[in-house]
């Protein structure tokens, strides 16, 4: 039996695990899906060597980056974007041999781009980890200026006190790539000016659980677009499918 797994830490409830085992019992497939919850990223390399028909891996938070090092290759898009969450293993010279692909790019890019009009010229990215390298990838490629937004002062990112209503009104689209709001602190939200949001702003979460999150909710009541990132999750699921039995 094939084996399938996501790695990071901690992972509570995992949608990947649902959704390949399913997809795996529908389809017939001989395979399964687990969960490798790793309190550090030293542990990867126990998790090839002590799975020998491991197929393919999904990482997720805090990983999408700390994991590079152990890819014997990257994709292209994995390289630029600096992140990966997808890892094909096959062999080579009786050797696991790991290539790193991102599929966060694909799923939120195919996700976001029917909401997009001519006002969303730039965008606000909130965190600046794994999945908000890809986000950026992605809205660069669709034309798309951003800027990302952190809690702590970085070079070419602004703070949230930095969020006047002017930069508000400069940046029609706001993507949430931190846990902030995630479930059970379904309480908090990201410390925007929300009353400087209004009906042409388009807001998109990463987080999916719960389903509208109070970051979407207050900007939804503020007028704005808003969708969270179920769709995303399921489009870079498949997408990470097709990478695992690829050839590239």
């Amino acid at each position: 039996m094939d084996k399938y797994g996501l790695v990071g830490y901690p992972l509570g409830h995992s949608f990947s695990r649902d959704f390949f085992n399913e997809k795996f019992k529908n389809e017939g497939i001989n395979a399964e899906y687990v969960n490798f919850e790793i309190p550090s990223i030293e542990r990867f390399p126990e998790i090839i060597t002590e799975n020998a028909n491991l197929c393919g891996l999904n990482v997720t938070i805090p990983y999408k980056e700390k994991v590079i090092p152990y890819m014997d290759e990257l994709s292209e898009e994995a390289r630029h974007i600096g992140a990966v969450n997808v890892v094909r293993i096959g062999m080579r010279k009786g050797k696991p041999h790991l290539k790193g692909f991102n599929s966060d790019v694909i799923g939120f890019t195919r996700s976001i781009e029917p909401l997009l009009e001519s006002i969303h010229r730039k965008a606000l990215i909130l965190g600046t980890g794994g999945a908000s390298k890809a986000v950026r990838y992605g809205l660069h490629r669709l034309g798309i200026e951003t800027r990302f937004v952190s809690r702590n002062p970085k070079e070419d990112s602004l703070t949230y006190p930095q969020l006047t209503p002017e930069i508000m009104d400069e940046y029609k689209v706001i993507v949430n790539c931190t846990p902030v709001g995630m479930y059970p602190h379904t309480e908090e939200c990201p410390a925007l000016p929300y009353t400087a949001i209004g009906r042409n702003h388009l807001l998109y979460d990463l987080v999916y659980n719960p389903e509208e999150t109070l970051f979407l909710r207050k900007g939804r009541e503020q007028g704005a677009i808003t969708k969270n990132g179920l769709e995303m999750l399921i489009l870079q699921a498949y997408a990470g499918w097709e990478f695992w039995h690829s050839e590239d």
